[in-house]
């Protein structure tokens, strides 16, 4: 798809006016890009180590170039990759499926027939790329909050599991905002329309350095419960060893066996040393007990 800004917002247009117009974007898969080659022989969109997994934009002498790995923000949709050329008077986007066609259509909807350029493109683009960011982090608070919830609830089965899949997910995107930051630096170094873009990025590369000191914070949560709940059974095996200490006391003296001994052959000395013993353990009951020990 072709489309021309200017005096007259955005509008679609064809293939000689893409080419023949200042102030034109192009969106090209890649198989039209390859046959579009003796336009832009320079050009290259194919790399030989494989997928791309960054953010980047090279500046050149007369265009910026640059590589775009867009991570997934929703469960029902994927990740999507895309280039973009762009010259003083043109822009032209590459990708392998059409999101960015989708994208750019919806933007004319909403452009009007105020007039337009290139820079102010740009940026409402870029800002279009990371417009439900926002809701997104605060998707991922809501569910460090929620885990944190569980946490007190003692309900702690396979937290680390899914702690570590939020802090994989926020290091992945605090990875991409900063490489998002250094694109916008680039972009104001070329036009110097894109300033709202860098807030909002900076902005959202805080709110993602928050979520990750955040979830640090309920993990520590989780040690804390973890402690607490390892003391509570030291504390328990204490008592009841210290319980039964005077009774083993008492069945290792009196099973020394010693033929001297007047209480083996006393036919009380059964039933006595079982109420002596009977007696100690209701009595260290009641000590712990009173000091609430459990």
């Amino acid at each position: 798809m072709y489309y021309i800004v200017g005096e007259h917002g955005m509008s679609e247009t064809n293939r000689k006016g893409f080419e023949d117009c200042s102030g034109s974007i192009g969106i090209f898969d890649e198989e039209e890009w390859n046959s579009e080659l003796e336009l832009l022989k320079e050009f290259s969109l194919r790399r030989e180590d494989g997928d791309v997994f960054f953010c980047k934009l090279e500046n050149h002498a007369s265009y910026l170039f640059g590589m775009f790995h867009i991570p997934v923000k929703k469960k029902e949709r994927k990740s999507f990759n895309f280039a973009v050329y762009i010259l003083k008077d043109r822009l032209i986007f590459i990708e392998e499926e059409s999101y960015i066609e989708n994208l750019v259509c919806g933007m004319q909807k909403k452009i009007g027939d105020e007039p337009y350029t290139i820079g102010q493109f740009l940026g409402d683009f870029f800002m279009t790329l990371v417009e439900e960011d926002t809701l997104y982090l605060a998707s991922l608070e809501r569910e460090i909050a929620n885990m944190e919830e569980i946490i007190l609830r003692g309900e702690t089965e396979h937290f680390h599991y899914r702690m570590l899949g939020i802090k994989k997910e926020i290091s992945r995107l605090y990875c991409y905002y900063s490489q998002m930051t250094d694109v916008g630096e680039s972009l104001m170094a070329w036009d110097g329309a894109c300033s709202r873009f860098i807030e909002r990025v900076d902005r959202m590369k805080q709110e993602a350095q928050s979520l990750r000191e955040y979830a640090m914070q309920v993990q520590d949560v989780y040690q804390s419960e973890i402690s607490i709940h390892q003391n509570n059974v030291m504390k328990f095996l204490t008592v009841v060893t210290t319980i039964f200490l005077p009774l083993t006391l008492i069945a290792g003296w009196y099973g020394m066996n010693f033929y001297n001994m007047p209480e083996l052959s006393w036919k009380y000395g059964y039933p006595v040393v079982s109420g002596i013993s009977l007696i100690i353990l209701i009595v260290c009951l009641w000590f712990f007990r009173k000091k609430k020990f459990f």
